[in-house]
């Protein structure tokens, strides 16, 4: 798949899931800037800023977790990755 093909991808699930997420999460930012989406959102009272970058044949995500979070955060890497893997 393309770079664009992904981008589009990305877009996509995100729009779709969308719906799912009402009055769980609220969606503070959300913003591309040609590969790159600037993101912040608020989830269970925790607030997680980052970007995700879209490359040829991979995606780059940095999150800032809060401290909280940050214990879970190799079960959140897992669970990233497995999701990316059904986008391709």
């Amino acid at each position: 798949m393309s770079q664009t093909q992904a981008i589009e991808k990305v877009k996509g699930t995100l729009e779709a899931g969308r719906p799912q997420m009402a009055g769980q999460v609220d969606i503070e930012k959300e913003e591309w800037e040609g590969n790159k989406l600037t993101f912040a959102f608020t989830a269970q009272k925790q607030h997680i800023t980052g970007t995700l970058l879209v490359e040829d044949k991979s995606f780059v995500i940095d999150a800032k977790l809060p401290l909280m979070l940050r214990m879970f955060e190799g079960k959140i890497e897992k669970m990233l990755g497995e999701q990316v893997k059904t986008l391709l």
